[in-house]
């Protein structure tokens, strides 16, 4: 049984290392494939919000030119369109220009062709030197070479976007690996592209990402500070006079640029808003790291608590070694060797395990990770992780055991592991202490999630259908959305791709009260395009003014503004005042009652809605959660008006769920360690139970004989236990709060750590000890004690 614990435990934390390990190095290994990784890097702006440094990588049109003309250390500049807000950019339905029946696609963006040269993509087909000098042109990778073109060289061929417009293909390049934090199947230049009229010049937008490739041997800091100087001086500060930008020079001075090596961006990126979803979180790599090793120390422990207690059993052996000869030295290599051969056991073990457990982690983790059984360095890291683990887990055990002296051994005057178990003891409130932080985390994390997902946002996100690619409808969206109508499952419809979800436009403007963007300090505010049923479809709250109507001609001019807006216009009575982005004046007709429109980590923003046409999105409010009924009806109208896409949907709930997808990541992977590190706690507790449960076996067996009840001895013998667990809840109680505390900052709505959550886990670990225990307890007090005392 006590080897079976050895092998088992040291088996599970080596398993869980193992997998760690792999979950790691996935991490570190992103964007070091490029051939100059080391000097390629991404510009970060910095801008002090009252004390508050808040990080963005959206920077004006001309800027990444102008980088590259007046900077001589910067060799190529190049930009890359970091959000979806314009035609083609994010997702879109693509099909061959000879077919009828569209494919939805993500991983569109727009870059200029000089992104090729920083990234120095390897190229399938075409010449990436010339790929996207031409307007209309795309790059494709080859996956979706092979899909739309089959065994064919697709240069020179065509793609149709939603059924409006053709791009040649110029070039195909091989797919990014997963461990890129670009990962796009479809760059569209930008040669020739003009989102608006003057937009290559206008200082006054942000909507590209740049890139740099700097020369060997540049000081980036000093780079930096000579890019902020630069830049403000001569081109920002200068378009924010003439635009009227009131205290520009002042506002110039809270912002910063600095650069972000491209090996960075995926770990090093969870606190600047760049619009990648799957980037990492370097904390989490360390965190996890830190779990590893907690979790292998608990083996460990489990080893040495096992080993010294069972010293008594091994004292004769080994004052009789001495006594025939054998030195200290090699009594203390033949510990360690009998530690070794447990841990090399352990490992063979552990890799099945960790086979088994890798799908499960691969889920978790959303990860697609893999053993690499056929690696030249596998066998030679884990033969070597075995010896170091075997020998930490066999050194103090075998230095003790080899200390014996052989004449108070032979005397019996050696301890029978109920005296000088202070080590011991520390070694179980190691344990438990772990465990209880890792359960008090689990709690923590399970409450924020159920708080963020239950909490009022301020809108209805159930019984919400989003039909998506609505635009390569036309003109015939109106007469579709009538259809969806008519259907009696549907209470009403709007048309819109601006939604209170992730994936969806957004679109950053500055307002202003009528007349005063030269006295007053501006708002950042999202600008949404709706229509008349937005919020109702959405069931928003107008709280001050109405809603916009179909009846009244001039809400084409109107806008509905949140309450959080309004407070910050200083607008007591907004209804029917104006409000100016500086190009427009607009009415205000109604207040919104705020509403979360981005993730929980943010605090709400100001918000602008506004009459438009923006068709690629038709939410759909349903009046029953039949769904099987529901969708062929929906289907069929779908059908009625194109007949060669298939019908793309999907529901809001799901996706605001899928907002916080690695807040329930994080949630499971503690679930998990934490149940992880309770197993193999206890495996060593109900081993070292049954231990002391047998040094104290005549001692049972009298208080039996003199009248003790099962009760009171099963008390005698779980007490001390008990007593470690409290004394590890109070060490660990702290020490979690802290811990959990800090990762609460990051949601700008978050839960409070109240006491009942630590008590929780206290009772937990307490109950899991009593329940350990107790089974050895009972077995002990049980016993016939004429057994134990027979050859008294």
């Amino acid at each position: 049984m006590y080897s079976a614990i050895k092998i088992g435990g040291f088996a599970l934390s080596i398993a869980a290392c193992l997998l760690i390990a792999l979950f790691i190095k996935d991490e570190l290994n992103y964007d070091n494939t490029y051939p100059d990784a080391a000097r390629i890097y991404r510009v970060i702006g910095y801008y002090n919000n009252n004390g508050a440094v808040e990080k963005f990588v959206d920077f004006p049109p001309p800027m990444a030119k102008v980088i590259k003309k007046d900077f001589p250390e910067v060799e190529i500049s190049g930009r890359v369109m970091s959000n979806t807000l314009f035609k083609g950019a994010g997702s879109n339905y693509v099909k061959r220009t000879n077919q009828a029946e569209n494919n939805y696609e993500d991983g569109f963006t727009y870059a200029d062709k000089e992104i090729l040269d920083i990234l120095k993509l390897p190229m399938v087909y075409g010449n990436a030197a010339h790929a996207l000098d031409e307007p209309n042109t795309m790059l494709i990778t080859k996956k979706k070479a092979d899909k739309y073109f089959p065994n064919q060289n697709p240069v020179g061929k065509s793609l149709m976007l939603n059924n409006e417009k053709a791009f040649k293909i110029a070039g195909v390049i091989e797919d990014f690996p997963s461990t890129s934090h670009l990962q796009y199947d479809f760059f569209l230049t930008l040669t020739g592209v003009q989102f608006w009229d003057g937009e290559q010049t206008d200082w006054g937008s942000t909507n590209y990402a740049i890139y740099l490739l700097l020369k060997p041997g540049t000081d980036t800091k000093a780079f930096e500070k000579k890019l902020t100087a630069g830049i403000f001086k001569n081109y920002w500060l200068p378009s924010m006079i003439a635009g009227g930008q009131k205290d520009a020079e002042n506002e110039v001075k809270k912002v910063s640029f600095h650069t972000q090596v491209i090996g960075d961006i995926h770990l090093k990126s969870y606190d600047i808003h760049d619009g990648i979803s799957h980037n990492g979180d370097i904390r989490f790599v360390w965190l996890f790291g830190g779990i590893a090793c907690f979790i292998l120390i608990i083996a460990c422990i489990n080893f040495i608590n096992l080993a010294t207690a069972k010293s008594a059993n091994r004292a004769k052996e080994v004052g009789l070694r001495k006594v025939v000869g054998s030195l200290r030295s090699s009594l203390i290599w033949q510990f360690l060797a009998e530690s070794m051969l447990y841990s090399f056991l352990s490992f063979g073990l552990a890799v099945l395990v960790a086979v088994l457990l890798l799908p499960y982690f691969n889920i978790v983790s959303a990860k697609s990770l893999h053993i690499p059984f056929t690696a030249w360095w596998l066998l030679p890291v884990m033969a070597a992780a075995a010896i170091v683990i075997g020998i930490v887990a066999g050194l103090y055990p075998a230095f003790y055991l080899s200390s014996f002296k052989p004449i108070n051994v032979l005397k019996g005057q050696v301890s029978r592991g109920t005296k000088n178990s202070l080590l011991r003891n520390g070694l179980v409130v190691f344990q438990f202490t772990t465990s209880i932080m890792l359960i008090i985390g689990t709690l923590v994390i399970y409450k924020q999630t159920h708080f963020i997902l239950n909490q009022d946002v301020g809108f209805n996100k159930d019984q919400v259908m989003l039909i998506q690619g609505t635009n390569t409808l036309g003109n015939e969206i109106k007469s579709f959305k009538n259809e969806l109508l008519k259907l009696p499952q549907v209470k009403s419809v709007s048309i819109g791709d601006y939604l209170p979800v992730n994936g969806t436009k957004r679109n950053g403007n500055t307002f202003y009260n009528e007349g005063k963007t030269k006295e007053e300090q501006g708002v950042d505010t999202q600008f949404w395009i709706v229509d008349n049923d937005y919020t109702k479809t959405m069931g928003m709250k107008i709280v001050a003014g109405r809603n916009f109507s179909p009846d009244i001609p001039t809400d084409s001019q109107g806008v509905v503004i949140n309450q959080t807006l309004a407070n910050k216009l200083n607008l007591k009575d907004p209804i029917n005042k104006k409000i100016s982005n500086g190009p427009g004046n607009f009415k205000v007709i109604g207040v919104v009652q705020d509403f979360n429109f981005e993730s929980m980590h943010d605090n709400i923003g100001g918000l602008v809605m506004f009459l438009g046409n923006s068709p690629s999105i038709v939410s759909v409010k349903l009046k029953t959660a039949d769904m099987k009924s529901l969708v062929p009806a929906i289907t069929a109208a779908w059908k009625k008006f194109s007949p060669s896409q298939p019908i793309r949907y999907t529901f809001m709930d799901e996706r605001f769920k899928n907002m916080y997808d690695d807040v329930q990541r994080t949630g499971s992977i503690f679930t998990s360690f934490a149940l992880l590190a309770i197993v193999i706690a206890c495996l060593g507790l109900f081993a070292l139970s049954a231990f002391m449960a047998e040094q104290r076996n005549k001692e049972i067996g009298i208080r039996k004989v003199l009248g003790a009840s099962v009760g009171s001895i099963t008390t005698m013998l779980s007490k001390d236990f008990v007593k470690l667990v409290v004394i590890s809840i109070i060490i660990a109680s702290p020490i979690a709060w802290w811990a959990m505390t800090k990762w609460l900052q990051d949601y700008a709505y978050r839960i409070s750590i109240t006491w009942w959550i630590i008590a929780i886990a206290g009772f937990i670990a307490i109950m899991i000890a009593l329940v350990t225990v107790s089974f050895q307890s009972i077995k002990a007090a049980l016993s016939n004690p004429v057994k134990s005392l027979r050859s008294e």
